[in-house]
């Protein structure tokens, strides 16, 4: 159960902040962002090893895209495309909204079910795939903080929402200009979980199973026409509570 945290502010120097924990089984093979497809040069994304797709990068178009599984359908299975491809697919596209269309047409037999973010300096839409003989949906996402974890954006029936999302409305948000991202590297790296709830409420967890948090990312997009900002790719290649975030440099 990956978690993201997404604040749209249209109108702000940066109107767009990603924050994303990636859950996984700890002995799955992955390799840290980079330009990891020579036929894909312009994307910057987290591989998965395994199965050759990613759950989260960037393009140098200024897209984002992140996929997380629906709840009950971790892992492969027999007949069914990597669902790591389709982060690929978003990013080959020029803006959050060619995106968002392309993965509308996809055909949902084809994919287990899923979550996924596809988001630019301007659109960002939440797109579903909840049954797999149910077609995908896109819906936009609205302004100011959004969190989704396997289940509907700001689900309150998931613990990790329910406990998380008011501490992310308290807490400042991250500053791409000052580089000041502390807050949410903190709320990220959290073990911290309501009373009673197992440890997978909390941001940051490992199950005795070796399943849990496997690594984190923090992403900022400039506004339009600010010519020569780039944006802010920040990734922990381990667990955040004791994994410190670094800078990605693109290229």
């Amino acid at each position: 159960m990956c978690t993201l945290a997404i604040l749209r502010r249209p109108g702000h120097p940066w109107p767009l902040i990603l924050g994303a924990n990636r859950d996984e089984m700890k002995n799955r093979p992955w390799t840290a962002p980079g330009r990891h497809w020579p036929d894909r040069p312009e994307v910057l994304a987290g591989r998965d090893d395994l199965a050759g797709g990613s759950w989260m990068g960037v393009n140098d178009h200024g897209v984002v895209a992140a996929i997380l599984n629906r709840q009950g359908t971790l892992g492969p299975a027999q007949g069914k495309r990597s669902r790591g491809e389709l982060v690929l697919l978003a990013l080959d596209e020029a803006d959050a909204a060619g995106a968002a269309l392309v993965m509308s047409e996809l055909r949902p037999d084809s994919y287990r079910s899923f979550n996924m973010v596809v988001a630019d300096n301007r659109d960002a839409f939440f797109v579903a795939h909840r049954a797999e003989d149910a077609p995908v949906s896109v819906d936009r996402l609205r302004d100011g903080l959004t969190m989704l974890t396997s289940r509907e954006p700001d689900d309150p029936s998931s613990p990790r929402i329910a406990f998380h999302r008011p501490r992310f409305l308290a807490a400042p948000p991250p500053d791409p200009e000052t580089g000041d991202w502390t807050g949410w590297e903190a709320l990220l790296a959290s073990d911290a979980r309501e009373a009673g709830v197992g440890p997978e409420g909390a941001m940051t967890f490992t199950l005795p199973s070796g399943f849990g948090t496997v690594s984190s990312a923090l992403v900022g997009l400039p506004a339009i026409g600010r010519a020569g900002v780039p944006p802010v790719f920040r990734f922990a290649a381990g667990p955040p509570d004791h994994t410190p975030f670094k800078a990605l440099s693109g290229r």
